[in-house]
C-alpha cells in the first residue's frame, strides 16, 4: 500500500495535463516563434525578389527595345539601299514598316529610362539622327529613284549622304547599352549587400528559436517521464508475483498514462482467463489419456467437463455407423429417473443432429419445454443449453450436449470450445483401435482360405513359366528390330542438324545481301559529288566552246562542244536515275499526295510527245473513258515521271505503226479496295519490237534491258522501267506487262486515290534526305531578270578568288571570268585562303568551294566571318546534293549559294547582284 501511495503522489500533480497538452503547447510556442521569423525574413525576402525582378524585367526590356531599335534603323537602311539598286517596290516594305513603328519604341525606352537623365539626353541624341537621316538620305535617295535620277543617285553614294547619322546612331546605342550593364552591376551589388542582411537576421532568429526549443522540450519530458516512471515500478510489482495475475496497477491520473494501466489490466484480466482455460484443459486431456473403451472414454470426459462449467445435465453421442450419419449415446451426466435424451440421432435431426450437420456450436438462452433437472428436492428447469459439434479432419463424429440451471459464463464456452478441439482426435483413435482388432479376428479366418489358393497357384505358376519362355524370344526379336530402329533415328537427327546447318548459312548469306544492298544505296548516294565535279567542267568549257566561239574557230569545234555538252547532261541525267533509286533502296523517297486533274492529263501528255511521233511518222493517240474521274489524290510528279518513262519507250522502241494512251476505271480485287475505293488504270500500247515472254520479269530490274542488242541499238541505261516499278509500289499501285516479240507491248499503270498516303497496313516510304538541284534553281537573293544597272563593262578588273581543289574547276572558272574582263586568282584548300586574304585584302569577291582537303568551305568561311571581319561578298560553289545544304552554306557565312553543274547566267547573275551591292 505505500508504495501505491508514493506512486499516487508522484503522478497526482499532473491529473488535468495531458501528455498530448504537454507536447502540443511546446510545439505551438516553436511554432509561433517561427511563424513570427517567417513573416518577417518572408517580407524582406519578397521586398528583395520584388525589386531584383522589377530590376530584371526593366533590363531585359531596354535591352530588346535597344535591339529592335538597331534592326529598324539598319533595315530602313538596307530596304532602302535594295529599292535604288533593283528599283522594286517590294524592298521597300521593311523601310516603311521600320519608319513607322522606330519611334513608338523609342518612346517606350524613354518611358523606361525616367530618372536617369543622362540615359534620355543619349536617346534624344539618337531620336535627333535618325529623323535627320530620313530628312536627308531616306527619303529623298527613294524619290531620286522614283524619278530615275541616275546622275542624283551616283551623286547621293559619291557624297555618302547620311552614313555619317547611321555611324552616330549605332555608336550611341552602343553606348546606351554599355551604360545599362553597368547600372545593372551597380544596382545587382546594392541587392547583395541587403541578401547579406537578411541571411544574418535569419540566423538571429534560428538561435532564438533554438533556445525556446530546449526550453520547452526540457520542461515537458520532465513532467512525462515522471509519470512513466510511476507506472513502470508498479508493472514491475506485478512481475514479482511470479505471475499469478492478481496484483493490477492503480489509476491515479487522467492522462496517457490512466490509457496504458487500463489497457494493461485488461491484459492481465485476459491472461489470468487464459491460463484458466489452459490448465483446467490439460487436467481433463490428462485424465482420459491411455483409455481404449469408447464407453469409458465418454463417461470421464463428460464427468470433469460438467463439474468445471457447472453443468447440471448432460449427454455425449458418437457416431456408430462409418457413414457418420447415426450418433448413439455413450453416457449421461446426473442421469434421473428418466433417461436423459434419446437413444440416438441423426445428422440434421433436431437441434443436436443440425449442430452435428453444420459443425458449429449452438447455444441456447430460451429453454422453455426442455426437460426437468431433477434434485432430492425437485424438479427445475434448466436456464440454457449449449450443443458443440466434436470433430477429426472436418468430419462431425461425436455431439456433446449440456444443460445448467445457472449460466454458461463466456469464459466457460471457451474452455468447451478448447476440450473438445482435442477429444476429436482421441475419440477417432479410439474407434480406430476397435475397428483394427475387428480386422485382425477377420484376417486370421481369411488365412486359412488363402493357404488353399496359395497351392492352386503353385500349379498355374509352373504353366505360366512355360509361356514365360517363348515370351522371352519374342522379345529378344523384337529388341533387334528397336536397335535398328534406333540407328535409323540418329541417322535421321543428324541429317537433321546438316538441315540447321545449312539453314543458318542462307540466313547469314541472307544478312549479307542485305547489307551489301545497304552498301550498294550508300555508295549510290555519294557517288554523287564525285560524278558532279567532273561535270561542272565539261559543261562550263562545252557551253563556252558553243556559245562564245570566235568567227576565226572551226565549225568542227563549235559541234565538239555541243556533243561534250549533250554528254555531260546524259550524264547527270543518269545520275539522277541512280539518286532515285538510291532513295527507294534506302527508304527516304517522301511522297506528296495532292489532287491530279486528269481532265487535263490527256493534252497535257499530247503537247509533251507530240513532236516525238512527228519525228519518227508515228501515229500518238490519248483516249479518256467519260466514267474517268476528274480528279485523283497521289503525287503529281512521280506519276507524270512514270508516265513519262513509259511513253518515251514506246517511242524509242516504235519505229512505224502507233503509241495509243488508254485511261479507265479498272474492275477492283477486294485486295485493292481495302487500299483505296477509287483507281485508275492508264494502258501504254505501241507497235514497236515488243518483249520475249521470259524477258518479261528482267526488264523491271535495275540496269536491265531485254537483251544486249537492244542497248546496242536503241541505248538506254535500263534504269527508267526500275524506276516506274518502284515508284507505283509506293503509291500503293502496280505496273503490268503484256508483250509479245514482234507485235509490240502495253504497259497498264494501275494507280490508287489516296487523300493522306497509304492504308496504315501499308509500309509508308520515309521521307528523303536528298535534294538533285536543278539548273532551273535560282537562289532566293538572285534575281536573273533584274534589269542591268550598270554599265556592258561591269565585270571588268574586278578581282575574284576561286577556293577549289579540282584543277578542272579553277581552269573552267578561270577562262569564263577571264572572258568578260574579271582578275581571278586562285588557291588550292581554305588554309591557302586564309593566307592569301591575310596578306591581299583586295579581293572583290571569293567563289568557295566546299568538299577540300586539310580545311572545308564551311570551317573556312566562318573564320572569314568571325575571326578576320572579312565583309566582302562569298560565293559557296557545291557539287553536294544534301537536303538544305543552302541553309548550311548561309549559316556558315556564304553570302549565296549555287549548286554544281553551274549555269553560267546564274553564276553571273550572282555576282553582279553582289558586286553591285557592294559597290553600293
Amino acid at each position: 500500500m505505500l508504495y501505491f501511495i508514493n506512486l499516487e503522489r508522484k503522478v497526482g500533480n499532473n491529473v488535468n495535463f495531458k501528455i498530448r497538452s504537454k507536447i502540443t503547447s511546446g510545439y505551438i510556442a516553436l511554432i509561433l516563434c517561427l511563424i513570427i521569423g517567417v513573416i518577417v525574413v518572408g517580407f524582406q525576402v519578397s521586398t528583395l525578389q520584388t525589386e531584383r525582378n522589377k530590376l530584371m524585367t526593366n533590363t531585359a526590356k531596354v535591352q530588346t527595345l535597344l535591339s529592335t531599335l538597331e534592326n529598324h534603323t539598319l533595315n530602313m537602311n538596307r530596304s532602302q539601299r535594295g529599292y535604288i539598286v533593283t528599283g522594286k517596290d517590294s524592298y521597300l516594305d521593311p523601310y516603311r514598316e521600320a519608319k513607322a513603328n522606330w519611334e513608338d519604341n523609342w518612346n517606350e525606352l524613354n518611358v523606361l529610362m525616367e530618372g536617369r537623365p543622362d540615359q534620355q539626353e543619349s536617346l534624344d541624341s539618337v531620336k535627333t539622327h535618325i529623323t535627320r537621316w530620313i530628312e536627308t538620305a531616306g527619303e529623298p535617295s527613294i524619290n531620286l529613284k522614283r524619278n530615275n535620277d541616275e546622275a542624283g543617285i551616283k551623286k547621293f553614294y559619291r557624297e555618302e549622304v547620311g552614313r555619317s547619322e547611321i555611324q552616330s546612331t549605332m555608336a550611341t546605342l552602343g553606348k546606351i547599352r554599355s551604360d545599362e550593364i553597368s547600372h545593372l552591376a551597380s544596382e545587382a551589388k546594392k541587392l547583395d549587400n541587403v541578401n547579406n542582411k537578411i541571411v544574418f537576421t535569419l540566423g538571429l532568429f534560428l538561435f532564438i528559436a533554438a533556445i525556446v526549443a530546449i526550453f520547452f522540450s526540457s520542461f515537458i519530458s520532465k513532467s512525462i517521464t515522471n509519470t512513466i516512471t510511476g507506472t513502470t515500478a508498479a508493472i514491475r510489482h506485478i512481475a514479482q508475483e511470479k505471475g499469478t495475475f492478481t496484483s493490477r496497477i492503480p489509476i491515479t491520473t487522467k492522462d496517457e498514462v490512466r490509457d496504458l494501466a487500463v489497457a494493461t489490466n485488461d491484459l492481465l484480466d485476459d491472461l489470468e482467463n487464459r491460463e484458466w482455460v489452459r490448465s483446467n484443459a490439460t487436467q481433463v486431456v490428462k485424465n482420459y489419456q491411455g483409455i481404449d473403451a469408447i464407453k469409458q472414454l465418454t463417461s470421464i470426459f463428460l464427468s470433469q467437463v460438467a463439474r468445471i462449467t457447472r453443468a447440471s445435465y448432460g449427454s455425449l453421442y458418437v457416431r456408430n455407423d462409418k457413414e457418420g450419419k447415426i450418433f448413439e449415446q455413450q453416457t449421461s451426466f446426473a442421469n434421473s429417473y428418466t433417461k436423459i435424451g434419446r437413444e440416438t440421432i441423426a445428422l440434421g435431426e433436431g437441434l443436436a443432429g443440425q449442430a452435428a450437420l453444420e459443425r458449429r456450436v449452438i447455444h441456447l438462452t430460451d429453454t422453455t419445454g426442455y426437460q426437468m433437472i431433477s434434485t432430492s428436492l425437485g424438479d427445475m428447469p434448466p436456464k440454457e443449453v449449449i450443443i458443440l459439434p466434436i470433430t477429426f479432419e472436418e468430419k462431425t463424429i461425436a455431439i456433446l450436449e449440456l444443460a445448467t440451471v445457472n449460466a454458461f459464463e463466456k469464459l466457460d464456452r471457451i474452455f468447451l470450445k478448447e476440450v473438445v478441439s482435442s477429444l476429436g482426435l482421441t475419440i477417432n483413435s479410439v474407434l480406430t483401435r476397435m475397428e483394427v482388432v475387428q480386422l485382425l479376428n477377420e484376417s486370421r479366418a481369411m488365412s486359412e482360405e488363402l493357404q488353399a489358393q496359395t497351392e492352386e497357384l503353385q500349379t498355374q505358376s509352373e504353366e505360366l513359366q512355360t509361356q514365360s519362355e517363348e515370351l522371352q524370344a519374342q522379345t529378344e526379336e523384337l529388341t533387334n528390330i528397336n536397335e535398328q530402329l534406333e540407328e535409323r533415328t540418329r541417322e535421321a537427327e543428324e541429317k537433321t542438324a546438316e538441315l540447321e546447318i545449312t539453314k543458318s548459312d542462307l540466313e547469314r548469306n541472307a544478312e549479307e545481301l542485305i547489307q551489301s544492298s545497304k552498301y550498294k544505296s550508300e555508295f549510290l548516294a555519294n557517288m554523287s559529288h564525285e560524278l558532279r565535279t567532273p561535270l561542272n567542267s565539261i559543261l562550263i568549257l562545252s557551253e563556252m566552246l558553243a556559245e562564245n566561239a570566235k568567227a576565226e574557230n572551226q565549225e568542227e569545234d563549235e559541234e565538239f562542244a555541243r556533243v561534250i555538252n549533250s554528254s555531260g547532261k546524259d550524264l547527270l541525267n543518269l545520275i539522277n536515275d541512280i539518286l532515285d533509286l538510291s532513295k527507294i533502296e534506302a527508304g527516304k523517297l517522301e511522297m506528296i499526295y495532292e489532287e491530279v486533274n486528269i481532265n487535263e492529263l490527256p493534252l497535257y501528255l499530247k503537247q509533251s510527245f507530240t513532236h516525238f511521233s512527228n519525228d519518227k511518222d508515228v501515229v500518238f493517240n490519248v483516249v479518256k473513258e467519260d466514267d474517268v474521274a476528274d480528279v485523283i489524290h497521289t503525287d503529281h510528279k512521280r506519276f507524270q515521271q512514270i508516265l513519262k518513262n513509259l511513253l518515251s519507250n514506246a517511242f524509242k522502241f516504235t519505229e512505224h505503226g502507233s503509241v495509243n494512251v488508254h485511261l479507265y476505271n479498272p474492275s477492283l480485287t477486294k485486295e485493292q479496295q481495302r487500299i483505296s475505293e477509287q483507281w485508275l488504270a492508264i494502258s501504254v500500247t505501241d507497235t514497236g519490237i515488243g518483249i520475249p515472254k521470259e524477258k518479261h520479269e528482267l526488264i523491271f530490274e535495275s540496269f536491265q534491258q531485254a537483251d544486249g542488242a537492244t542497248v546496242r541499238k536503241y541505248g538506254g541505261t535500263g534504269l527508267g522501267l526500275s524506276i516506274c516499278k518502284e515508284f507505283a509500289q509506293l503509291l500503293g499501285g502496280t505496273i503490268t506487262l503484256d508483250s509479245t516479240e514482234g507485235e509490240g507491248s502495253t504497259f497498264t499503270l494501275y494507280i490508287p486515290s489516296l487523300q493522306t498516303g497509304l492504308p496504315n497496313n501499308v509500309e509508308m516510304p520515309a521521307e528523303s534526305i536528298f535534294e538533285v538541284p536543278s539548273v532551273e534553281e535560282t537562289p532566293d537573293a538572285t534575281q536573273t531578270d533584274m534589269p542591268a544597272i550598270v554599265e556592258e563593262n561591269f565585270f571588268k578588273n574586278k578581282r575574284v578568288l576561286i577556293v577549289d581543289d579540282d584543277e578542272r574547276n579553277i581552269f573552267a572558272l578561270e577562262k569564263t571570268l577571264q572572258q568578260h574582263g574579271m582578275i581571278v586568282d586562285s588557291v588550292r584548300n581554305g588554309r591557302e585562303c586564309l593566307n592569301f586574304i591575310e596578306k591581299d585584302r583586295h579581293v572583290d569577291v571569293i567563289l568557295m568551294d566546299i568538299m577540300m582537303p586539310e580545311l572545308d568551305g564551311y570551317d573556312t568561311m566562318q573564320i572569314l566571318r568571325e575571326d578576320m571581319n572579312i565583309e566582302l561578298p562569298i560565293i559557296a560553289l557545291t557539287a553536294k546534293a544534301m537536303k538544305s545544304d543552302r541553309e548550311k552554306c548561309i549559316a556558315a557565312g556564304a553570302t549565296d549559294y549555287i549548286s554544281k553543274p553551274l549555269n553560267l547566267e546564274q553564276l553571273f547573275s550572282v555576282l553582279r547582284v553582289w558586286l553591285t551591292t557592294e559597290v553600293m
